[in-house]
């Protein structure tokens, strides 16, 4: 079985079925009574993690493709990123829907008010236009703003710990274990650059040289 085969009949599966875990784990909880003595902050709270858990994987997956040599991380890519979505809209649907019970006065009275909801919903709008421009419908039309578009990623990276940093009140080694693993992989994106950079500019020096020796 080559690569492509192994991405596209083992990998991608398997994603698909990791990532449904976290929601078939909250709704057998429900069903049973068991999220605790406090459901609607269970939810909330996991929801919410397992969001900023896929963007940080999704984040993972150009350092991996790097310490691999190989292409293939890139394939799951957008499978991580629309987890990261789904799971950012259902933290923010439950907030919404259970938590302000779709009182606008609540609600934007909490944006408003209180920080961490700020960000947060900041983030989750961030997300939103990269999950419309995730076909590959949209990055062809979009061309090279597609990629412009998508380095929102990082500002919602950035927002989502920040989110979940200022909502943590006593216990902070969660949020900062999740702020010290993004700038991980932020940093792991800067020497890339360079590099790329270092070799166009080599490329366009060495492409100089040759035209002027003709």
């Amino acid at each position: 079985m080559n690569t492509n085969s192994l991405v596209r009949w083992v990998l991608k599966p398997a994603v698909l079925i990791a990532g449904l875990v976290p929601l078939l784990l909250l709704l057998w909880g429900a069903w049973r009574n068991d999220l605790g003595a406090n459901p609607l902050e269970t939810v909330t709270h996991a929801s919410g993690e397992w969001s900023l858990r896929f963007l940080l994987l999704t984040l993972a997956m150009t350092p991996l493709k790097r310490i691999l040599g190989h292409p293939w991380p890139l394939q799951l890519r957008r499978m991580l990123g629309l987890f990261t979505f789904f799971y950012a809209s259902l933290h923010f649907l439950i907030w919404l829907i259970l938590g302000q019970e779709l009182s606008w006065h609540n609600i934007l009275s909490d944006v408003a008010e209180r920080p961490f909801v700020t960000v947060g919903f900041l983030a989750w709008l961030l997300l939103l236009p990269l999950a419309l421009t995730s076909t590959r419908a949209a990055m062809r039309r979009l061309g090279r703003n597609w990629i412009r578009l998508h380095r929102l990623v990082y500002p919602a990276a950035v927002l989502g710990v920040l989110h979940f940093l200022w909502l943590v009140k006593a216990d902070l080694l969660e949020p900062l274990v999740y702020a010290a693993v993004l700038a991980a992989l932020l940093l792991a994106r800067l020497p890339l650059r360079r590099l790329l950079g270092q070799r166009e500019h080599a490329r366009l020096g060495a492409s100089f040289v040759n035209r002027s020796q003709r």
